[in-house]
């Protein structure tokens, strides 16, 4: 993931997954992580790789890579754009040989988005050849980036992982698996890791297991990816999760797993569940769809009120609302409906144009609005600036009533594990009153899922403070790991920036 990433960067995409563009320069969504896609042994590795990148998108829309190896070389690709935009073309694909390939979706940074960051990383070790493919962030990347620097090593992009690749560069260790898993000691924070070698395919999950990552099989080639649905689309079985703290390795010879940290309780992130993940993915187990659908169930328990209809915010509040609908009783309606082809490169040049931008994605219906008390649901609450935008469409298309209900807890802390959320002073609900937001966004009423209601419709009894069974910083503060540049380097406001791009 990237280090140099931060409030709002200009993601983009047509894509009808790509959830909450922020094309109207408030940074007031959720920022998409990014997907990593790997397979051993398959004579079309590259082309399945492509497929399965095709859909990770949702995870990243600003850039895509492959690197495959032909037992001889390896060929990188590495684009700007879409994956659709580059690798359906077969020319390129042809420029990938080779049955052993690890790919990447990412998500831009502010500084723009530049080659020199697009991932895989690739470097040529004395052992040979290695590429990384990494969501997640490292929470003491960039210590680690000073320290390495310091020594000499010669960064050539602004990411965190080019940290892995430096430590694993510098381990004296004999064997490549023990300088790899040495270098992972090192570091902290949250990543899901797809590596490739000149014999090896290996995948690494972080203790906690904070960061998705699953395996698959495909002609009895195995898969590794962040969601399952990138397993669905080329039509492979999953198998299983990687478990938090494991490191699996594939080669000529078979199957090889590593569990080299202390045992830790897992805290994966709750956000797969709210939004990052495609609702027809799996994660640990459960099925995306039926969790954000259970999310809006507990909704309606615990906030309902009198109205004539539900309506979703598309396309992240669909199943929260659906959910919402069966538990409540009340119909649910389209009133808004969604542009799946808003173009990354609209240009709006006044304020008052501008201002008009939600229109571009989201149009009320207005005959399943007009004259009725609407429940809004949505995913999540950032800013608040979009929400007040989608509240005073829906009046302006004559509804009598609306009420904004949010399938989360309020967000009152910021992320350093690869989610774009401002810092805690850009978070609407950390620095307003309930009755302050809803004045802010001009709602009827204005509720949002309890913590414990989260944790209920995950299966659990509620949230024990003791061990939560997910990571839920974002909501209470408590991080899972150590936030060594934080506390280390009080000059950056944020952790993942490392430094300004040269213009």
């Amino acid at each position: 993931m990237d280090v140099f990433k931060g409030q709002s960067g200009d993601a983009g995409a047509s894509d009808p997954y790509d959830r909450d563009l922020d094309l109207h320069g408030d940074g007031d969504t959720l920022r998409e992580e990014c997907g990593v896609f790997g397979i051993f042994g398959h004579p079309d590795a590259a082309a399945i790789t492509a497929l399965g990148l095709h859909a990770l998108q949702h995870r990243g829309q600003e850039a895509a890579g492959i690197v495959s190896f032909d037992g001889q070389r390896f060929h990188s690709e590495r684009r700007l754009g879409l994956v659709g935009d580059t690798f359906s073309r077969g020319d390129v694909i042809e420029r990938l040989p080779g049955s052993n390939a690890v790919g990447h979706v990412r998500y831009s940074t502010t500084g723009g988005t530049i080659l020199r960051n697009v991932q895989p990383l690739f470097a040529e070790l004395n052992a040979g050849g290695f590429a990384v493919a990494h969501n997640g962030n490292l929470t003491n990347g960039l210590t680690l980036r000073h320290e390495l620097v310091r020594y000499g090593a010669m960064m050539q992009s602004t990411t965190d992982t080019e940290v892995i690749l430096h430590l694993v560069a510098q381990s004296k260790r004999s064997r490549f698996i023990e300088r790899y898993i040495e270098a992972l000691r090192t570091i902290e924070g949250a990543y899901a890791l797809v590596s490739l070698t000149n014999k090896k395919l290996i995948g690494a999950r972080d203790p906690r297991g904070i960061r998705p990552l699953v395996l698959g099989e495909l002609d009895g080639c195995p898969i590794l990816a962040s969601e399952t649905c990138a397993l669905d689309i080329i039509g492979a079985k999953y198998i299983r999760d990687i478990e938090p703290g494991e490191i699996i390795v594939f080669d000529e010879k078979g199957q090889e797993i590593h569990k080299p940290f202390p045992p830790v309780p897992p805290r994966p992130c709750i956000f797969e569940y709210i939004y990052f993940a495609r609702p027809d993915s799996l994660v640990g187990g459960h099925s995306v769809y039926e969790v954000r659908k259970g999310f809006g169930a507990q909704l309606a328990r615990e906030s309902h009120v009198e109205a004539d209809v539900v309506v979703p915010v598309p396309d992240s509040g669909v199943p929260a609302a659906i959910g919402y609908s069966q538990v409540s009783g009340l119909p649910y309606e389209l009133g808004i409906i969604r542009n799946h082809y808003v173009g990354r490169t609209f240009i709006q040049p006044t304020q008052s144009v501008r201002e008009l931008g939600v229109r571009m994605k989201h149009a009320p219906n207005r005959a399943a609005i007009e004259g009725k008390r609407i429940i809004l649901i949505d995913d999540s609450l950032v800013r608040g600036t979009t929400s007040k935008k989608i509240v005073r469409m829906m009046r302006d298309a004559g509804a009598a009533e609306v009420h904004f209900r949010l399938a989360s807890p309020p967000i009152i802390h910021p992320d350093y594990y690869g989610i774009d959320l401002p810092d805690r002073g850009g978070l609407l609900a950390a620095t307003h009153t309930l009755e302050q937001m809803r004045e802010i966004i001009g709602a009827d009423s204005l509720a949002f899922l309890s913590i414990d209601g989260m944790y209920r419709a995950m299966g659990e009894p509620g949230r024990d403070p003791a061990n939560p069974k997910f990571s839920d910083h974002c909501f209470t503060g408590a991080y899972p790991t150590a936030l060594t540049d934080q506390t280390q380097t009080e000059a950056q406001p944020r952790q993942l920036s490392l430094l300004a791009e040269a213009s």
